[in-house]
């Protein structure tokens, strides 16, 4: 996971913190904006947040935070020479209590307020899930390779059926395939005006399945001629 921060400063006490989550089964990145109103952003959440990825992310919460100026703290740099570390920017509360919306697709998203803490350990729960899914769908696509290509000819065949059930894997296989079809019929055309009826036939013909495993990628029609 990566994580972006923009953060703008100045002498001011208003400061609004907003969090954002791209989508974690492609990105996982995890956005923190801090805006002032001292610059004229809105005291709610920023507009038009774009993911390094492309993709727009998801609003988690929108919470005060508090900036010390920038004099502050390099005064306190330049004071304090025994501390390697350096003070956050932000102010963390881990009991902090946030409300955030629930996502559930396209239906309304819900509303829960829960403590930051929490909401860190779902969020890196979430991350390990994901990670975890999708390991363990590579892992099943890899057995349904193999299985797809030694079943026919298997002498236990039963175990492997076994094992595809128990994975939920169909027992199908795609094939590629072509055929040619003889097809004959009429065509009325009118006397008077200049038609061509194999422009007609190749412009009109095509070829559609009742099948609802075969799926047609191209037609083309070829040889038209006139019966006799």
């Amino acid at each position: 996971m990566s994580e972006g921060a923009c953060i703008i400063r100045g002498m001011t006490e208003t400061w609004t913190k907003n969090t954002y989550a791209c989508d974690p089964d492609e990105c996982d990145t995890l956005i923190e904006i801090t805006t002032s109103d001292k610059f004229g952003f809105p005291s709610g959440s920023v507009n038009n947040v774009t993911c390094p990825c492309g993709r727009t992310p998801n609003l988690l919460s929108v919470e005060p935070a508090t900036i010390t100026p920038i004099n502050e703290r390099k005064q306190m740099e330049t004071t304090d020479t025994t501390d390697t570390t350096v003070s956050p920017s932000v102010d963390y509360n881990p009991d902090l209590l946030v409300t955030y919306k629930i996502l559930n697709g396209y239906t309304d998203p819900e509303y829960a307020t829960d403590k930051v803490r929490n909401i860190e350990w779902d969020l890196h729960n979430a991350r390990n899930n994901s990670k975890t899914i999708s390991s363990l769908r590579s892992k099943i696509d890899t057995v349904k390779d193999i299985i797809s290509e030694a079943y026919a000819d298997s002498d236990d065949q039963d175990t492997l059926r076994a094992i595809a059930e128990a994975l939920d894997i169909p027992l199908t296989k795609e094939i590629n395939w072509t055929a040619t079809i003889e097809v004959s019929g009429t065509i009325t055309i009118d006397l008077i005006e200049d038609c061509d009826f194999e422009t007609e036939v190749y412009d009109n013909l095509y070829v559609d399945s009742s099948n609802g495993n075969i799926e047609i990628n191209d037609t083309e029609v070829c040889n038209v001629r006139e019966a006799y």
